[in-house]
């Protein structure tokens, strides 16, 4: 587990294959409770190649000085994502 914010990851190594490659993150919040959102793909085994970029956002509370994970939400797609800022988007603008 990692000890800091900027420790965590979603790199993921199985059987001396990277399974998850993270290719970027950004820290929305830092904290006891902290958010990060992640870039990533998925190592394809049958193509033997990685797949399509998804994104995933991740909660992680601290405790006894680690950070562990708490929920995930995935977001499977480009397209998925552009639905997903196209929504906030709107409700951002009807906010102000």
């Amino acid at each position: 587990m990692a000890a800091t914010v900027d420790e965590l990851t979603v790199n993921y190594t199985e059987n001396g294959t990277l399974v998850v490659k993270e290719l970027d993150k950004v820290i929305l919040t830092k904290g006891a409770w902290s958010t990060v959102i992640y870039k990533y793909q998925d190592w394809n085994r049958a193509k033997e190649e990685y797949g399509p970029v998804k994104f995933t956002i991740r909660r992680y509370q601290k405790r006894e000085g680690e950070y562990r994970p708490k929920s995930k939400f995935t977001i499977s797609s480009v397209d998925q994502a552009e639905k997903v800022i196209a929504a906030l988007q709107t409700w951002i603008a009807e906010d102000k």
